[in-house]
């Protein structure tokens, strides 16, 4: 594919290849890896609006940004247009460049209390979150799903309402909510969703190679692509899907992960993290059962180098 910048509101990426905000992984120190290797736009990992009116230590956490962030953008959560829009303007975020909005969640917990992809259900109160978030003239985005039954799209009707309401670029995963990363992504939906706005769309759903991006932006016609589960297994797909020249050294990259978290949170809170980012790491990688299994038990960094240097 050929890598292009994309303009978001009043700011332009490097390239078009980002990384999904994935909660659980990809913290600012996964975030700096992306972008070493090439990453166009990370962001962090969802935000709730409620807990950042609250003041909860955990949300703020969330927001450090790593230093090579040159576009920062932060994901935020919600479903009450007042709580968002002033979440939006909360200190806490005036840093920010790109404020995304996530209408994609298919986990229960943010579903059933309204948020994520059950506001595809509720085009109007998504209209007044949208329209209420961009009336403060900032850069808002928007990430979805293609609905939340299979069969059943909305993502046209909701993007032209996202167009209509400010936002200034539009992610669709390919998918269903019931669906969550099972089966091949509709590129024909998001087709049609890059044909019915004005704004760049961005393309999420099913990347695991280069060959799998180009097949993305040729069925699609998207502005450009994001970077999920792909990136979490190896952060150098950013450079393979971009054509650069890379050097991936598992050891190394989980070493700098670690040590630009031990910055900022003690070493057990580090290692429990590790036992489930782990196993994405080494999906793909000839390991041993024993080894495998003894990562999803760890309790100190060290105990991750040591086991790293038997696979």
């Amino acid at each position: 594919m050929l890598p292009k910048s994309v303009k978001i509101g009043s700011v332009a990426t490097e390239n078009n290849v980002f990384l999904a905000p994935l909660a659980g992984y990809t913290d600012f120190a996964f975030r700096s890896l992306c972008i070493d290797y090439g990453a166009g736009l990370t962001c962090t990992e969802m935000v709730s609006a409620n807990g950042l009116l609250y003041n909860s230590r955990a949300t703020k956490e969330l927001l450090y940004t790593a230093p090579n962030e040159k576009i920062r953008c932060a994901q935020l959560f919600g479903s009450d247009p007042a709580l968002m829009k002033e979440a939006l303007l909360h200190e806490d975020l005036a840093p920010f460049d790109v404020v995304d909005v996530n209408m994609g969640c298919p986990v229960p917990k943010i579903f059933n209390n309204g948020a994520g992809s059950a506001l595809l259900n509720d085009l109007p109160k998504a209209e007044k979150i949208l329209s209420a978030m961009c009336s403060t003239g900032r850069n808002v985005t928007v990430k979805i799903r293609l609905g939340t039954e299979r069969g059943k799209s909305v993502a046209v009707e909701f993007a032209k309402m996202a167009e209509g309401a400010g936002v200034k670029l539009i992610a669709v995963h390919g998918r269903y909510r019931p669906d969550y990363y099972a089966g091949e992504p509709d590129f024909g939906e998001i087709a049609r969703v890059k044909n019915a706005v004005n704004i760049p769309v961005i393309a999420n759903g099913g990347i695991f190679s280069r060959a799998d991006a180009e097949t993305m932006m040729e069925k699609t016609g998207a502005d450009g692509v994001m970077l999920a589960r792909g990136a979490l297994a190896k952060p150098c797909l950013f450079s393979e899907i971009l054509g650069r020249e890379y050097v991936f050294d598992l050891y190394a990259a989980v070493s700098r992960q670690l040590e630009l978290l031990k910055t900022r949170f003690d070493d057990i809170r580090i290692a429990v993290n590790f036992r489930k980012v782990m196993p994405q790491y080494l999906k793909g990688v000839a390991c041993d059962r024993r080894i495998r299994l003894a990562f999803t038990q760890v309790n100190s960094t060290a105990e991750i180098l040591s086991l790293l240097k038997e696979v």
